[in-house]
């Protein structure tokens, strides 16, 4: 029996969620939407390791929802014209600049438009968590194409790039600047970089039977999402699995972020209409100029998902559907997603310890039933 609370109005929500545990081999999940700023919808079931049941606080690694956070942040800086997007990266990172990099622009990366979506540097475990290691390989990198040409998703090269930005810019790394601006003044329960003191609210992940094999560690697909081997995927319980603390307690900020579902649906909800009175972060402009597509169809690699992507978000497309023109947002490896929507003024937030498959309909199925409700 689901724990929480659906309010009036919400009650189809409550009925996917349950479904979804009959219909999937769901092991504990949560779902939270926010509406005109105001927790709409709270419910959690199942269990987030072998003998402890899921609960309102469980957190779980959601991966690439890890890019929400971060790109919030970016768009906050540019709204506050700390930031231009369309300018070269050089203006802030100068020495991003060299081997053909000079006229890469935040938007690029945000588009996964750079040409950069790996890189030629081997780093060890130690070195990405080092953070500079990974800073001067990026520098020492040629982009695989003309930048601004083509897309492929940047997976961790996006959120490395932009973190540098944003580093260089408020001298802090982007985990720690999120914190600052939004998770604790909103007490949002989302971390880039778990602290130690919530390892006890931390989910296991688990694979579910049948989940389709990793490709070859030496497809430039693979390469991106492990940086060259340096990370396992999926590999949870391995050395620096994405089970283990000492992954999910480092600045991994472009698959890195472990939350509730209530944290995550939180970041949106600030994005969109503030949080229970508190104003809005993004304005309309802000997400206005967020939403408009830069990218979609094949990518270099010749894979086409049907995603669309705007600046740094997932747009709503066959492949994710959400509510409309205004919703954007990020999903995860294990399943799990969230956006906004400010025309409806909607956040919402769905995370798992089951990992089916990349795209999986669990997500989709509360989305539709969302979409009833405001309806």
């Amino acid at each position: 029996m689901s724990q929480g609370w659906a309010d009036d109005g919400f009650g189809a929500v409550a009925d996917a969620f349950t479904e979804n545990f009959s219909l999937f081999p769901e092991l504990g999940a949560a779902v939270s939407v926010y509406a005109g700023g105001r927790r709409v919808v709270e419910l959690w079931d199942g269990d987030a390791a072998p003998g402890r049941p899921w609960t309102r606080e469980t957190v779980v690694p959601v991966f690439s929802c890890a890019k929400g956070p971060v790109s919030v942040v970016v768009h906050l800086l540019a709204q506050e014209g700390r930031l231009d997007l369309d300018a070269p990266i050089g203006t802030y990172w100068p020495e991003f600049v060299a081997e053909g990099k000079d006229a890469i622009t935040c938007r690029m990366v945000l588009g996964h438009r750079a040409g950069i979506p790996v890189l030629d540097t081997t780093l060890t475990f130690e070195e990405i968590a080092a953070w500079m290691p990974v800073v001067k390989a990026i520098e020492e990198q040629k982009p695989l194409w003309e930048p601004g040409t083509a897309f492929e998703y940047h997976g961790h090269v996006f959120g490395f790039v932009l973190g540098e930005v944003v580093r260089r810019i408020t001298g802090q790394l982007p985990g720690a600047y999120f914190r600052t601006v939004i998770g604790d003044p909103l007490e949002l329960r989302a971390w880039i970089g778990l602290p130690a003191a919530e390892l006890p609210t931390l989910a296991r992940l688990e694979e579910a039977p049948g989940r389709p094999p990793a490709l070859d560690p030496e497809h430039l697909l693979m390469r991106i999402v492990t940086m060259n081997g340096a990370l396992e995927f999926p590999g949870l319980d391995v050395p620096h699995g994405w089970n283990d603390p000492d992954l999910l307690g480092m600045e991994l900020p472009g698959a890195g972020a472990v939350a509730s579902a209530s944290g995550l649906a939180g970041v949106y909800a600030a994005a969109v209409t503030g949080i229970d009175g508190s104003a809005r972060l993004l304005s309309p402009e802000t997400v206005g100029d967020a939403v408009r597509e830069l990218s979609s169809g094949a990518g270099f690699l010749g894979f086409d998902a049907g995603a669309r992507w705007g600046s740094g978000f997932l747009l709503d497309s066959p492949f994710r559907p959400t509510l409309g023109p205004r919703s954007f947002g990020n999903d995860g490896a294990g399943g799990q997603f969230a956006f906004g929507d400010d025309d409806h003024g909607i956040a919402f937030a769905y995370t798992a310890n089951r990992m089916l498959g990349h795209g999986d309909p669990r997500a989709t199925r509360l989305i539709d039933a969302l979409r009833t409700c405001l309806s």
